[in-house]
C-alpha cells in the first residue's frame, strides 16, 4: 500500500491511477487528519507527501513519522511545487528519503517510487558491522554508537552500510548516487553531501570513520 498526502485533487486522483495502473495499491488523501487517521488503521509500505498542506506543513508531518518508533524508517518521498536547492535540504535533513519537486513527470515518479520500495525491501547484508565504538545490524535495522542507538533515514542508514561493506573503497558522488538512489538528477552531488554530512552528526564521534577523499568522494577506511 502506498499513501499520496496532497491537497491538489487533480495531482493526487492521476497520482492514484498510475500507481494502480501499474499494479500497485494506493490511497490518496487531501488532509493531514484523513491521513493520520488511515495510517492508525493501516501501515503502509510507501507515503508521498506534499508541503504546502491545509492543517499543517508537510515537513511537521515528516517529523511526526520520523519521531513515532513504528513509523520512523518509513520511506517518505516528498512531493512539493518547492524546487529550490534550499528547500530539497530542509525535507532531506528532516529525513526525507526522495524529493521529487513539481512539475514531475509520471514515468520518473513510478521510476522513484520502484527504487524506494526496492531499497525498503527485504534482503541485503545479514552480517554485524563492528568499527570501533560504531555497530550496525542490517538485518535488524539498527546502528550504536556505544550504548547509543542512533535513529538513521533510509538512505542514510543504505550508505553506511555500503561504505561498510566496502570498506577501504572510494566511492564517488555518481557511484553512490547511482547504488543508492538508482537515477540520475539535478544536484545530485549536494543531495549525497547532504547525506553524508546529517550521516556524519547523527553518529557523533563515529562521523570521523566516513573520510573524505578530496576531488573523489567518500569511505571508510579499511583494517
Amino acid at each position: 500500500m502506498i499513501y499520496i498526502l496532497e491537497d491538489d485533487a487533480s495531482i493526487r486522483k492521476l497520482v492514484v491511477y498510475t500507481l494502480n495502473s501499474q499494479g500497485m495499491e494506493a490511497e490518496g488523501f487531501e488532509k493531514p487528519s484523513q491521513f493520520w487517521h488511515a495510517l492508525g488503521e493501516r501501515r503502509p509500505e510507501l507515503v508521498l507527501l506534499d508541503i504546502m498542506l491545509p492543517e499543517e506543513d508537510g515537513l511537521e508531518v515528516l517529523w511526526r513519522l520520523r519521531a513515532a518508533p513504528a513509523t520512523k524508517k518509513l520511506p517518505v518521498i516528498m512531493l512539493t511545487a518547492k524546487g529550490t536547492e534550499y528547500d530539497k535540504v530542509m525535507g532531506l535533513d528532516q529525513g526525507a528519503d526522495d524529493y521529487v519537486a513539481k512539475p514531475f513527470g509520471m514515468m520518473e515518479l513510478m521510476a522513484r517510487v520502484r527504487t524506494a520500495l526496492r531499497h525498503a525491501g527485504p534482503g541485503g547484508e545479514e552480517g554485524v558491522f563492528r568499527l570501533g565504538q560504531l555497530l550496525v545490524d542490517p538485518a535488524r535495522h539498527v546502528v550504536q554508537v556505544g550504548e547509543r542507538e542512533v535513529a538513521l533515514t533510509l538512505k542514510e542508514f543504505q550508505l553506511l552500510c555500503l561504505l561498510l561493506e566496502r570498506r577501504g573503497t572510494v566511492f564517488t558522488r555518481d557511484q553512490l548516487l547511482n547504488t543508492i538512489w538508482g537515477y540520475e538528477f539535478d544536484g545530485a552531488s549536494r543531495t549525497v553531501d547532504v547525506h553524508i554530512r546529517t550521516l556524519r552528526q547523527k553518529l557523533g564521534p563515529c562521523g570521523d570513520y566516513i573520510e573524505t577523499v578530496r576531488g573523489v568522494g567518500y569511505k571508510i577506511g579499511g583494517a
